[in-house]
């Protein structure tokens, strides 16, 4: 047999090759650019077809304007020349408008967007992406940089676009992570899909404006948006009560997951919406909850929600009371809603006619709660009924280990046994028609998102990272907390040390004594915790004798600049004494924009202080803001304190937070908050706090304290302590008719 020429072969594989390509309608090109000039000259050239590839690299204040008219099944591609390895820093964000278009694979990381969105499917108001898909980007810590200014990472405008197997995660500052807007016509009825993200880790805002997802807003809320939310993964998503704000109607929220996400699926507006298969792991968490039902028309079947922790507006399941004939910005009543097939698994609670009050005094009419599970296996009576709820028709629901309530029939105590999955789900033997379909599957968090980022969490626990040994010595100090690394434990042999600078704490770090280890300071603070510290003491004697004689002093302060990164304080065995060099010498003084996820407090002893201990009430401006989630305070004294032991303050009305929390257990209290600065009057002054528990301690010699309840249903005990020369408390409604709600009892000596 003759041989074939290679050179022969290799033309004819060409030349088919070749002429297979010009059988297509379009030849496509594939360009890689590598700086913002090339790339703005392959989007003018790009055709159906094409793609553009972004060079890898770091790409630093790029404003990627990414336009062009493509066509169904022959997008304009703009790609990642390797997924992950093109990062978008500095100031920059995506713009895309026009048809057919898609990007892939791109990073933003270490910046902002220079206008109020990351990703917009939008070049303006006229121009607008439609038939679009962005999938597989990722948006990490990409913040502005104040806490309190809005922007947004996504907002889907247009129709029939496309979002989804991206990552979001760690957004900080005020607004809200994705959004789809209705505010014109070309963006409603829109038939966008969002699915198969992986929204990771926010943490607590402290204020509204901390949603995850929102689906319209408020001024078209009567207009439907046909948005499919499907298959995502919901991660610790605790910015707010609200995980998802649904704004509008006719939307689908189908098998997603919610993963120790503090908050609530919200029905905020909008009509005739269905929630379906999804699944919540509370896992004990505070303020864990599932389903928030408002306005009318809404489904909300075979969803599985276990171990929720959350209350009122919060709860496992919550069906609100609305206002009649409201505005269209207010709670539209609950009609026709359809509750059914759902498993509610040690779930605390469950709010029937939540939010009654003289304006929300519609309850809900011709609605159905039928074939649910609810199981608790904690003691709880899980239902709250706060009005009228006739216009629910009960039936054939099945409790187990509880009785049935007295509220209503259509409930039966049943001995359940759950059977319990890999996956996580819990079955009921024998009961194959009450509660979820044995058919719901679980998105999983390695089913969302990318492959090629890692779903990692960021917070870097105290302790752990090494140990550095310091002794006395000119410096050693101050040096010693500039060189450790986050999560770095110093420990400090005993004897003294004066600190001349600032100790400026921008890691987790440790700082740990034992006896007879002793610091002192020479400037108007001994600790400045700036973004993306965190300060943990343990076992130290802390003087203020070698401070400046100010006004005004503190030992531990915040950064007075905005700080994006929640901030925590670990106080243990500490000895604070002589702070009063100057008056209003205080211990903690926290700035405005700043917030702590938690400050706690353990057998610790404070002395001769001439203003506050903790000083957390720079945010007074009445927004519902404040400076620390949780403040625990427990088996501590605190003799000789001019001003009050907490000044905490969370003011206004709005309902959209969780805190803050106070806990003051086995304390003592001596001749404590009667400095004529202290403006409070008081030993403690609490302003707008959702949950204080004031539980054996000892007050003696002291002014009285003060709580203010001020919205939402604040929960407010004080038991077993002793009051000896002390006012009795003072806990006041400032904006309810209602009885008060604080429960105070088994305490001695207070004054009638």
């Amino acid at each position: 047999m003759r041989a074939v020429d290679k050179r022969f072969k290799y033309f004819t594989i060409t030349a088919v090759i070749l002429a297979l390509a010009a059988c297509g309608d379009k030849q496509s090109n594939s360009s890689v650019v590598s700086d913002q000039l090339a790339f703005q000259e392959a989007v003018k050239n790009a055709q159906p077809g094409d793609t553009i590839v972004l060079a890898n690299g770091k790409w630093s204040d790029f404003e990627i304007l990414f336009t062009g008219e493509g066509e169904e099944g022959n997008p304009i591609r703009l790609v990642a020349e390797t997924k992950g390895k093109v990062i978008l820093t500095g100031q920059s964000n995506l713009r895309l408008a026009g048809n057919h278009l898609e990007v892939s694979g791109l990073v933003f990381k270490d910046g902002y967007s220079p206008t109020q969105e990351v990703i917009s499917f939008r070049r303006n108001k006229n121009h607008l992406a439609n038939n679009s898909r962005v999938t597989e980007v990722v948006i990490d810590d990409f913040n502005a940089t104040e806490r309190q200014e809005t922007d947004f990472w996504v907002m889907m405008y247009g129709k029939n676009n496309r979002f989804d197997h991206s990552h979001l995660a760690r957004k900080r500052n005020k607004g809200v992570t994705m959004a789809v807007r209705l505010n014109t016509e070309d963006s409603q009825e829109n038939h966008h899909k969002i699915d198969h993200n992986y929204f990771g880790p926010r943490s607590i805002l402290g204020s509204n404006g901390g949603e995850t997802l929102r689906i319209g807003t408020s001024h078209h809320s009567r207009t439907n948006s046909f948005t499919v939310v499907e298959n995502n993964y919901f991660d610790r998503c605790d910015g707010e009560l609200e995980i998802i704000s649904n704004k509008s109607g006719k939307n689908k929220f189908l098998n997603n997951t919610f993963y120790e996400s503090r908050g609530t699926l919200t029905m905020r507006h909008g009509n005739n919406n269905l929630v379906e298969g999804n699944v919540f792991f509370g896992n004990g968490a505070d303020h864990t909850g599932g389903i928030r039902v408002i306005n009318a028309g809404q489904t909300i079947r075979n969803n599985y929600m276990e171990g929720l922790k959350g209350t009122r507006f919060g709860g496992a399941l919550v069906v609100m009371n609305g206002v009649p004939n409201g505005p269209i910005n207010r709670y539209d009543p609950v009609i026709d809603a359809v509750i059914e097939n759902n498993s509610l698994i040690n779930s605390d609670n469950i709010q029937l006619g939540a939010g009654s009050d003289e304006e929300r005094s519609g309850t809900p009419k011709s609605s159905r709660f039928e074939n649910n599970l609810i199981i608790n296996n904690n003691g709880l009576d899980v239902f709250t009924v706060y009005d009228d709820m006739s216009g629910i028709a009960f039936k054939g629901n099945v409790l187990g280990s509880m009785d049935p309530p007295e509220f209503t029939k259509g409930f039966v105590r049943k001995s359940v046994v759950l059977q319990r999955r890999e996956d996580g789900l819990s079955f009921p033997v024998g009961l194959d028609k009450i509660g979820i379909d044995k058919g719901l599957e679980v998105t999983t968090k390695d089913m969302t998102g990318v492959s090629w980022y890692p779903k990692a969490d960021s917070a870097v626990a105290f302790g752990s990272g090494k140990v550095i040994s310091v002794k006395p010595g000119d410096r050693t100090l101050s040096i010693a907390v500039n060189k450790a690394e986050a999560g770095d434990t110093i420990v400090l042999s005993p004897g003294s040390y004066v600190a001349s600078k600032f100790l400026l704490v921008d890691k987790p770090i440790t700082l740990k004594g034992g006896e007879n280890t002793k610091i002192t300071f020479e400037r108007s603070t001994l600790f400045e915790i700036l973004d993306g510290g965190s300060l943990q003491l343990q076992d130290i004697e802390i003087s203020g004798k070698d401070s400046p004689d100010y006004a005004g002093n503190s030992v531990i302060r915040t950064s007075p600049y905005s700080m994006m990164k929640n901030y925590r304080l670990d106080i243990s065995g500490v000895k604070f004494v002589d702070l009063d060099t100057n008056h209003s010498f205080n211990v903690l003084s926290a700035a405005k924009n700043t917030f702590a996820d938690y400050i706690a407090v353990r057998g610790s002893s404070f002395e001769n202080v001439t203003g506050a201990v903790f000083k957390l009430d720079k945010e007074d401006d009445d927004y519902g803001i404040y400076n620390a989630e949780y403040l625990t305070i427990s088996d501590s004294s605190f003799k000789n304190i001019g001003g009050d032991i907490v000044d905490y303050y969370r003011g206004g009305r709005d309902e959209s937070t969780f805190g803050p929390h106070f806990s003051l257990t086995g304390s003592r209290f001596d001749n404590v908050g009667f400095d004529k600065r202290n403006s409070s009057k008081s030993s403690l002054f609490l302003h707008g706090v959702q949950v204080t528990d004031i539980t054996n301690n000892t007050f003696v010699n002291s002014a009285k304290f003060v709580i203010n309840h001020t919205v939402g249903e604040p929960k407010t005990k004080i038991k077993k302590n002793s009051f000896t020369n002390t006012a009795s408390p003072a806990v006041n409604e400032l904006n309810s008719d209602l009885e008060n709600t604080a429960m105070i009892s088994d305490n001695q000596g207070l004054k009638p």
